[in-house]
């Protein structure tokens, strides 16, 4: 019995390291860890998808060349996020680091 309450626990634990708040929480620990990569891919993607769009529309397949640009556009804002993420959490962590003593 106490091994599945120590099961839980661990991965209650587990999900709630790093702490954040509001709407970080909906980020998977591991992405949120590193988001500036995880951004970055992100924005690659997006990249793809509006390419792949772009040659849908070249094609006249528009309901194709919607669906991907609509992934892209939406993989373009979590990248966009993401990297916001990055740049708040160096910032404080700087700024924590050159606070004098």
């Amino acid at each position: 019995m106490n091994a599945t309450h120590d099961h839980f626990r661990g991965l209650r634990t587990w999900w709630a390291s790093p702490p954040r708040s509001g709407m970080r929480r909906l980020i998977a620990p591991w992405e949120y860890r590193h988001a500036r990569f995880f951004g970055t891919g992100r924005l690659l993607g997006a990249t793809a998808a509006a390419a792949a769009g772009g040659a849908c529309l070249a094609y006249d397949a528009f309901g194709w060349a919607a669906f991907f640009l609509v992934i892209g556009a939406l993989n373009f804002a979590g990248g966009c996020w993401l990297i916001s993420i990055a740049r708040e959490e160096s910032r404080r962590s700087a700024s924590a680091s050159a606070a004098p003593r």
